[in-house]
Order: structure tokens, then sequence, then C-alpha cells
């Protein structure tokens, strides 16, 4: 079954306050298996960034482009603070994107 094309950017984790990778894409539970997998070699899969800790939803992806560039641009303690907000315990948010 084909998924709906949605845009989103997200962060995955190598653990709670542990490495950060930011990523956008147009599939979010196939990218996020991809990432717990390690099928796809690179930052994330070099420093074991598995446990999706925070995403958000894009009605473009251009949008989600920008989005990612602000993330990525920005310092961690920004992005440990966006995760926080909504995710304090840095729970994987995988299954409850799979659902």
């Amino acid at each position: 079954m084909q998924r709906d094309f949605q845009p989103a950017v997200y962060i995955v984790a190598s653990a709670r306050n542990g490495t950060l990778y930011v990523g956008v894409t147009s599939d979010l539970p196939k990218r996020v298996f991809q990432h717990r997998e390690g099928v796809i070699d690179g930052f994330s899969k070099r420093y074991g960034c598995k446990r999706l800790v925070w995403f958000e939803l894009h009605s473009t992806m251009e949008h989600a482009i920008l989005r990612e560039k602000q993330l990525k641009g920005g310092s961690r303690k920004r992005k440990t603070a966006l995760i926080e907000a909504e995710n304090p315990l840095w729970d994987d948010l995988f299954e409850s994107i799979c659902g």
C-alpha cells in the first residue's frame, strides 16, 4: 500500500542527550525505519542515531527543507529544547507514526 506524500522534518538521536541527526523526508515511517535498520551509510548510521525523538509535518517539501536548514543551522541547545518541549523523556516516537 502506497502512503500519501507527507513532507516532514525530523530528529533522530543515538540516546537521550546523545548525538542528533536532523533530516527531511516525504515518507517519515519509511525513512525512520531506514535509520533504525542502518540501511543507509552516513552520519546517522556511523553515530547510531536510530531513535525518533521529534518530528514536524509540513504542507510542502519546500517548507520542510527550509525548516530543516533552519534547524541544522541552529544550536544544539535549541534542538534539545525543541525535543524536550514535546518529548521530555526522549521516547522513541517510531511506533506512534506507524499506526
